[in-house]
């Protein structure tokens, strides 16, 4: 069974996935910041000063006002989060976007170096069924 096990993990298929998984938390990171720091404020900008992360609508509990959405929660209210969402929304979208023009990109690269299949060469045509027919014709006759 330990055999079995090496002959999975030393696989190339788990370690890419494993790489793949690394550097997809890191890049998840670069695209939090993206959203909550760049993209955010124009939002809110162009929404007249809304600032999505923190718009919540508390369905039960005592939450002031104004009260910043960490703050709501730790209150223990029940707290529907739908600016975390939309925020999740923009987050899937970026990576989703970025992550296709990756494969995009890829994909014209492998087809970039790849050499065209040349044609294999025709082999010779033989006679058609016809021309046999017409040499059998022809020998019999002959006869």
């Amino acid at each position: 069974m330990l055999k079995e096990f090496k002959d999975f993990i030393a696989k190339g298929n788990v370690m890419d996935m494993a790489v793949g998984i690394i550097i997809g938390a890191a890049f998840t990171a670069i695209v939090k910041s993206l959203v909550d720091d760049l993209i955010n404020p124009f939002i809110g900008l162009f929404m007249g000063g809304i600032d999505f992360a923190n718009k919540y609508i508390v369905l039960s509990g005592d939450v002031m006002a104004g009260t910043p959405l960490a703050d709501a929660r730790e209150s223990g209210a029940a707290i529907f989060a739908y600016g975390s969402f939309i925020m999740a929304i923009i987050n899937f979208l970026i990576i989703a976007f970025v992550v296709f023009m990756l494969v995009r990109y890829v994909n014209k690269v492998k087809a970039a170096t790849e050499t065209p299949v040349e044609a294999a060469p025709e082999a010779p045509a033989g006679p058609s069924e016809l021309d046999v027919l017409l040499e059998i014709r022809d020998s019999l006759a002959k006869k």
